[in-house]
Order: C-alpha cells, then sequence, then structure tokens
C-alpha cells in the first residue's frame, strides 16, 4: 500500500501531539513522590542503579547516562543478567531506579527482592498504582495512564516516552540542587565538539615563545617583523612591569599607513584591546570574536598577557 505524504505526515503529526499531551499532563500533576525521588538520589552515598526490560531498558540506559554525565555516579544493570550474577553490582548504600510500566515485569523479581533483603532503596515508574512493583517501592513514581501513540495502542511509545521525559527530570532536578558547575560537566564530556564548547581558553591558546610582545617603544618597521614571524596578525605592546598596554592589529595598520614605518609601537597601537581570561569558555571566547568582527586577541590574567588566541585555532578545535 502507498501512502500520501499528506498521510504520512498526519500519522507522524498524531504520535507527536499524543506523546507530548501526555508529557504536558506529567508537566502539570508530576507524581507525589518526585521530590522525595531527588532527596533519595541526592542522598545516595553508593550508586544509583537503574532497571528496565525491553523498551523500558533502552530508556533506563539513558537515565542512567544522563545522571552519570551530571554528577550522579549511576549504571544500568540488565534484569535478566542480574538474575545471573549481575545482582552483585546492587549493593547497599546504591539506590535502584526499577522502569516497568505494567509493574508486573518479571525480570525484575529478582531485583526487587534482592533489594529488599539488604535494604536498597527503590524507587518504581509505573503506570499501575497496585502493581508488584509500585507496591515494593519506597518511592512510587506513578504515571499518567495515557493511550500508547500507535494505531493499535500496543506498541510502548506514549509509556516510554514519559519515562525518559521523567527521568530526565529527575536528572536535571538533582543537577541543580547540587549546583553542577559548566567546568564540572566539561569534565564528563571531553570528547566531540560538546567537549571543545566546553574547554577554557587556556586548554587552546597559545603561550610563551609563541605570544607576540613589543615594547612600547618599538619602532614599527621592528613591530611588523614581529607580526609577521608569529603569525597571529596582532601585536602586544608590554610596560616595564609586563602589562599589556596596547595592541596592534593588521587593521591598525592600514589606519595608520601615513608615516608608518617612523612611528613607534606606542603610537599605533589601540590602547583599550579587547581581552578574554584564561578561565573563559571557549565558545565564549568565540562569540567575543564574532561580536567584535576581530580574528585574534590576547588573554589576560591580572594585567599580565599570558597567551594569544586566533580563530583558527578555536576552529581546529571543533569550537565553531
Amino acid at each position: 500500500m502507498t501512502l500520501s505524504d499528506a498521510a504520512i505526515a498526519a500519522t507522524a503529526a498524531r504520535v507527536l501531539r499524543t506523546e507530548g499531551q501526555a508529557v504536558l499532563a506529567l508537566a502539570d500533576a508530576l507524581p507525589p513522590g518526585f521530590a522525595e525521588a531527588v532527596r533519595r538520589v541526592l542522598a545516595t552515598p553508593g550508586r544509583v542503579v537503574v532497571s528496565g526490560m525491553g523498551k523500558s531498558g533502552h530508556v533506563g540506559r539513558k537515565i542512567a547516562a544522563t545522571l552519570a554525565s551530571t554528577g550522579t555516579p549511576a549504571l544500568f544493570v540488565h534484569p535478566a543478567e542480574a538474575s545471573h550474577g549481575d545482582l552483585g553490582m546492587v549493593t547497599p548504600g546504591d539506590l535502584c531506579i526499577l522502569l516497568s510500566n505494567s509493574g508486573e515485569t518479571a525480570e525484575l523479581r529478582d531485583l526487587i527482592a534482592h533489594c529488599a533483603r539488604f535494604a536498597i532503596p527503590v524507587v518504581a515508574v509505573s503506570r499501575v498504582p497496585g502493581s508488584t512493583l509500585m507496591r515494593a517501592a519506597q518511592v512510587p513514581l506513578l504515571l499518567p495512564d495515557a493511550p500508547e501513540a500507535c494505531g493499535f495502542g500496543m506498541a510502548p511509545t506514549t509509556s516510554t516516552t514519559l519515562q525518559l521525559a521523567l527521568g530526565d527530570a529527575l536528572a536535571l532536578a538533582v543537577m541543580e540542587v547540587r549546583r553542577f558547575r559548566p567546568d564540572q560537566f566539561r569534565s564528563y564530556h571531553p570528547g566531540g565538539r560538546l567537549g571543545a564548547q566546553l574547554s577554557e581558553v587556556h586548554q587552546i591558546m597559545h603561550r610563551g615563545e609563541a605570544v607576540p610582545l613589543v615594547p612600547r617603544a618599538l619602532p614599527m618597521p621592528d613591530v611588523i617583523l614581529t607580526m609577521t614571524a608569529k603569525g597571529f596578525g596582532i601585536a602586544g605592546l608590554t610596560d616595564e612591569a609586563g602589562l599589556l598596554v596596547g595592541v596592534i592589529s593588521d587593521g591598525d595598520l592600514r589606519r595608520n599607513l601615513d608615516g608608518l614605518m617612523t612611528r613607534t609601537a606606542a603610537e599605533v597601537a589601540n590602547r583599550a584591546p579587547v581581552t578574554v581570561a584564561p578561565e573563559m569558555l571557549a565558545a565564549e571566547a568565540l562569540r567575543v570574536m564574532n561580536q567584535r568582527k576581530i580574528g585574534a586577541l590576547f588573554v589576560v590574567e591580572q594585567g599580565r598577557p599570558v597567551g594569544v588566541l586566533h580563530l583558527h585555532d578555536l576552529l581546529r578545535a571543533g569550537v565553531a
């Protein structure tokens, strides 16, 4: 059977609206135990162990990954593997978050019994209030009884979306209470573009002999030689104390062509240059460059130039 583009779009819109309405309903009526679940996670001395079977298991893996990447030690344990030795991964001091739409997932029973035996608290996420899982939990989180988005109401769609959304809400609520900082986030995300954007300027900048610095009284022919040799298109002026007191850019050279070679660095330099701090995020430094339409700038700490950052460095690092 061939479907028209309009029919396909209508199906997609129906699915998205069904799931979106369920998420909005969850936002308007959070499970009563949600705040207690956040407190339990914060008070856990060990790890948060997430488990679920089938589609709930796939969601559980993502919840565990989100918790771990936002400052909460967490892992996913497959419930079937738990019954064959992986229960040893769940120890006193941990907290279990167990997901089951029906609350009657047979593969979770050994894990539930293990938690009861060793007094490991359980946060349950289910749609059925009187289910085995919800009765066993110290913190039951009841999801709205919303219809699945599939045409015959059986494929896990809305239910898993709700699980995932609630897991995100839990992880980020915990993150905000912990006051999890961008530098901590960066330490868990060193790879890829996200890691690059969360890098700090000092991790990318050039330093030492590569930094083009000249004294204020240096004749402009020598300044130009320094700028050419260093290759950043700028030169920084320093005083006797080593403080940055001005910057000469390619633009400054063009603006002062008349008698340029008879002048000194101090006579040409911009005395109010744009600079950044070493601890500034690389993405923020890129924003400064774009706003000011400059290709390079000096990195300054307590008034002293400690490095130079070029737009090409940010591009190579994957920030832009």
